[in-house]
């Protein structure tokens, strides 16, 4: 049974099913629909936004219902204009009961429509339970309410008054893409908390809801990932100071092995005998790189030419390792007072209560192992952002 919800949040629990809106308890014979909210969790229902690689109603609308979703959604535009120049805040409101209902069984039944129309022209992913699991995380996420102490910001110049300003007036939440990019990398939503473009200098108004920011990031992921898919074994070392060493026979420093290793990798023109020889980059193309698209070991499909292939091919198959560690951490949280705060590009950052310390080394085996085999951590902790020490 086709059905959309009228709210994300656990607490407003509503859906539009057959030309209704049932408020309270979910029905039993919900099958489909939009979008994943964490009121159908552990529910069998398909989503159609995973069908069609998470694009948006408006770019998946068809011709027929185009004029009337784009006036539908000049008035859902009208409404959240209206909620935010009077200070409502739909963090703290249910969304259906801030608009006239005859508004949601419009919006609801166009919704439908997109719905309906996806399910119809597009396939199933081969990556759509993963994309379903991740979706899981990322909703959960969304709604952990980041610690932000805006004291601990110098205001001593413009730039950081006008940081200030535009901090304090976002959402103190992130909102997750998983579609933002080709590779499948995470960029956030336009009114999410600016978590990856947040400047260094300001990192440190974030603070944790427990009592530490745990970070856990893999050393050198795309290089190791690039051995992995060579079929060499990782190194058990800093992968700079082992190619400074093994590659480069101790002729570079690690910096310097780090900046040349980097500045041939995605060129294809440029030279390197030594690096190609310990990073083949031709025999990457041959496997993952049909001339036209690019297809990684986790069901991702990219088109792409020469040029950009290897780079789809390291930076997709990175993040998608990444990603699943990620699920696997959260899963390892559950029913826990500690959880995943956030994903900075590559990097996973725990909000950790001192009762969960005990699974501290758990969490950092869990996130090593990953579908490659086991990578080498860096972890750093720390009482706000700015201030994380190295503790493994």
């Amino acid at each position: 049974m086709l059905f959309q919800t009228l709210d994300d949040k656990k607490e407003c629990v509503a859906v539009f099913k057959d030309g209704e809106l049932i408020y309270g308890e979910l029905p039993l014979d919900l099958s489909a629909t939009w979008k994943y909210t964490s009121i159908l969790r552990d529910m069998p229902v398909e989503y159609a936004s995973l069908y069609c690689g998470h694009g948006s109603l408006e770019e998946m609308c068809p011709e027929y219902l185009s004029e009337k979703w784009k006036a539908i959604n000049n008035k859902l535009k009208s409404f959240l204009i209206s909620f935010r120049e009077s200070k409502i805040s739909l963090d703290d409101n249910c969304f259906f009961d801030l608009v006239p209902e005859r508004f949601l069984l419009e919006y609801c039944s166009l919704k439908n429509g997109i719905t309906e129309y996806v399910f119809e022209n597009y396939n199933k992913p081969l990556n759509y339970n993963f994309l379903l699991e991740l979706s899981v995380v990322l909703e959960d996420i969304k709604y952990n309410k980041l610690n932000l102490n805006l004291n601990n910001m110098d205001l001593s110049s413009l730039a950081s008054r006008k940081q200030f300003k535009k901090i304090n007036n976002s959402s103190k939440r992130i909102s997750y893409d998983i579609s933002g990019t080709k590779t499948g990398r995470l960029t956030t939503s336009k009114n999410s908390f600016p978590i990856l473009t947040l400047n260094k200098e300001y990192r440190g108004i974030i603070e944790p809801n427990n009592n530490w920011l745990v970070e856990l990031d893999f050393n050198a992921a795309e290089l190791r990932t690039i051995l992995a898919l060579l079929g060499k074994k990782q190194p058990k070392e800093d992968i700079h100071e082992w190619n400074a060493k093994n590659v480069y026979r101790g002729k570079l420093s690690r910096d310097e092995a780090k900046k040349r290793i980097f500045s041939w990798l995605y060129n294809p023109d440029s030279q390197d005998h030594l690096s190609s020889g310990e990073y083949d980059r031709e025999s990457l193309l041959n496997k993952f790189w049909n001339g036209t698209h690019v297809h990684t070991m986790f069901n991702r499909e990219i088109e792409s030419d020469k040029y950009h292939a290897l780079n789809y091919i390291i930076q997709s198959t990175s993040s998608d390792l990444f990603l699943k560690r990620m699920i696997e951490v959260h899963r390892l949280l559950e029913n826990r007072k500690s959880f995943i705060s956030f994903s900075m590009h590559d990097s996973l950052v725990i909000d950790l209560s001192v009762e969960d310390k005990d699974i501290l080394n758990n969490i950092c085996e869990t996130f090593s192992q990953t579908d490659l085999g086991k990578y080498k951590i860096n972890v750093s902790a720390g009482k706000n952002y700015a201030e994380m020490k190295k503790i493994l």
